[in-house]
């Protein structure tokens, strides 16, 4: 397949989840799909260029919503896998392999910064913990100072880790 024609049935993937959003989500789940949709059209083996486009539209909404807890009814905005399977005239199960395969494709997970809505990266638990000697602590257990040094590497997109001296 030429990049061309792969290029074309991304355009075609970016108009089928484009609309979808639109019509039954919301700005941010298009964004968030889009991204995932150009980062599969350059992988160096692209995973969409085999299968019917329906199958890999309905597969990048089901897997965004999937870490973003869109299948639970206590969270905005709510949809169950069965209407995305509906709207794009595909199989759940098929789907739901598929949103799989590019799921672990990327390392997605619940709470993964890079797909996650604002309001989940807002909400994430872990958002208050940090590594310390190994071992997971409340951010509000260390000195005013060292909460000071996680928050600002945080707000740079870094992490931080600390380490105690030994004895």
């Amino acid at each position: 397949m030429t990049k061309q024609e792969i290029k074309q049935k991304e355009e075609k993937l970016l108009e089928m989840t484009g609309t979808f959003c639109t019509q039954r989500l919301d700005d941010e789940y298009f964004q968030l799909c889009e991204k995932l949709i150009k980062k599969l059209g350059r992988k160096k083996e692209v995973p969409f260029q085999r299968g019917k486009l329906e199958i890999w539209a309905a597969a990048v909404v089901y897997a965004i919503g999937s870490i973003n807890f869109l299948f639970d009814k206590s969270f905005e905005p709510y949809m169950s896998a069965d209407h995305i399977s509906e709207y794009f005239g595909t199989k759940n199960s098929t789907v739901s392999n598929k949103a799989r395969q590019i799921k672990d494709m990327f390392d997605m997970w619940h709470f993964s910064p890079e797909f996650s809505t604002q309001k989940m990266t807002e909400d994430n638990p872990f958002n208050n913990m940090v590594m310390v000697d190994g071992f997971i602590v409340p951010l509000d257990t260390l000195p005013a100072e060292l909460q000071e040094m996680v928050k600002d590497a945080r707000s740079r997109g870094e992490d931080i880790e600390f380490q105690t001296e030994q004895r």
